[in-house]
């Protein structure tokens, strides 16, 4: 009997155990912490210059939100930014969070785009940099940053071959090519193997020297401006013509990451880039003495500025599922509202944040000189944002055919403005 007892006695010790078990894993389940569903965020991230740095800071973010996987894709540099993009929409499979540049590419995109008008980063932005992603009264991006943009130059390569003082005419800027030249430096490091370097940047600076820009655009949309016909086109292709003489060897092969890397190993003494460049040059040439050079297409000394502008805009895909677009705006307001975001937009990435809330110090010099121009409004704008959709690809190439010599001066005049009239026809 006693061995009997002490069975039953072991039985319900054992079936106590096994209720205690199944009362914890009930417990467990419950948890709302443990049965959370994890978050998977896709990011397009266009900056191949922070690449690794945003990937540190996606991790930085899901150690502080287990739930969350964050995948990035990287683009920009070779890679067209926007090649892929609508057919990853259109097939169900894009990303939560992209980049758009607004105005034009805002309203094509419109069907995508998230409503982040009563996001808290919102009251911190600056007033002006909202507009491209203002629709209706509502705001659908998020500045990524502000950026500059001109030749950068190497302050002691221009010593070393008697340079006193940075040009500001296309007339000084040869002389200084010219002197550099025969100090055995290359005068520029030109990338031309990506065409954004020229249709959208270097052919904005037409468009920013016009006398009213915004009344040029306009005019070549209403037919009674003429791109062939506009002084500012020719003194542009005159500069273009001074990088190629004054420039490297195969500047149609030579590729973004090719370029920074002549300019930073100090073979060039001129790379036409912006402040975005900046983690390259902390990385590669961090003793660097460099500075900015505002674009001279001709000899006219007024209206010459930095290109300044918010470079591109966080969106959230409108299509996603409820919980990403709730994660994604978290996301966002993290990086501007946090200690961790903050620093790596300011100290990392080396950003000019467009929030007031952000301390803007100690990004460098090419981002000093930026926010100096910025803040005392001598700048000039970004126009590309108010092209027809298509037409910047369409300028670039025809820039590089022109850059290859297969096409002459007139020539190229005629396409570019035969792509403004087929693109703002569309």
């Amino acid at each position: 009997m006693k061995k009997k007892s002490v069975l039953i006695g072991l039985i319900g010790i054992l079936s106590l155990s096994l209720l205690a078990c199944q009362s914890e894993d009930e417990r467990i389940s419950k948890d709302p912490k443990k049965d959370e569903q994890t978050i998977t965020l896709k990011i397009r991230n266009p900056k191949v210059e922070i690449s690794t740095q945003f990937e540190e800071m996606a991790s930085a973010y899901e150690k502080e939100n287990p739930h969350v996987k964050i995948e990035i894709y990287t683009v920009g540099g070779a890679i067209d930014d926007l090649s892929d993009l609508k057919a990853q929409m259109a097939a169900g499979e894009g990303p939560v969070i992209f980049t758009n540049t607004g105005y034009e590419n805002a309203r094509l995109w419109r069907n995508y785009l998230e409503d982040l008008s009563d996001q808290p980063w919102v009251k911190e932005a600056y007033d002006d940099a909202l507009a491209p992603v203002t629709i209706d009264q509502k705001i659908y991006g998020m500045p990524v940053n502000l950026e500059g943009y001109g030749f950068i130059y190497n302050k002691d390569l221009f010593s070393k071959a008697g340079i006193d003082e940075p040009p500001a005419t296309l007339s000084e800027l040869i002389v200084a090519a010219e002197k550099l030249k025969n100090s055995g430096i290359t005068p520029f490091a030109t990338g031309y193997y990506e065409e954004w370097k020229l249709g959208d940047h270097l052919m904005n600076i037409a468009f920013a020297k016009q006398e009213d820009p915004a009344a040029f655009i306009k005019g070549l949309n209403e037919g009674t401006e003429k791109i062939n016909q506009n002084e500012r086109f020719n003194d542009l292709i005159d500069l273009l013509d001074v990088t190629l003489t004054f420039g490297n060897n195969n500047p149609l092969t030579t590729d973004y990451n090719m370029e920074v890397d002549l300019f930073t190993s100090g073979k060039a003494a001129m790379v036409q880039q912006g402040n975005w460049i900046q983690p390259m040059i902390d990385e590669q040439g961090p003793d660097m003495n460099i500075g900015f050079i505002p674009i001279p297409i001709n000899d006219q000394r007024e209206n010459n500025a930095l290109v300044v502008s918010v470079s591109n805009y966080w969106v959230i895909n409108s299509q996603a599922a409820p919980e990403q677009k709730e994660e994604a705006k978290k996301f966002l307001n993290w990086m501007v509202s946090s200690e961790q975001g903050n620093m790596f937009m300011t100290e990392r990435f080396k950003f000019i944040p467009a929030f007031k809330n952000i301390d803007n110090d100690h990004l460098g010099p090419l981002a000093a000189e930026t926010i100096k121009q910025y803040k005392e409004g001598n700048t000039l704008n970004a126009s590309w944002a108010h092209f027809p959709v298509g037409v910047r690809e369409e300028f670039g190439a025809a820039m590089q055919l022109y850059a290859g010599k297969q096409l002459t001066r007139d020539q190229l005049l005629h396409e570019l403005q035969k792509s403004w009239e087929k693109a703002s026809a569309e």
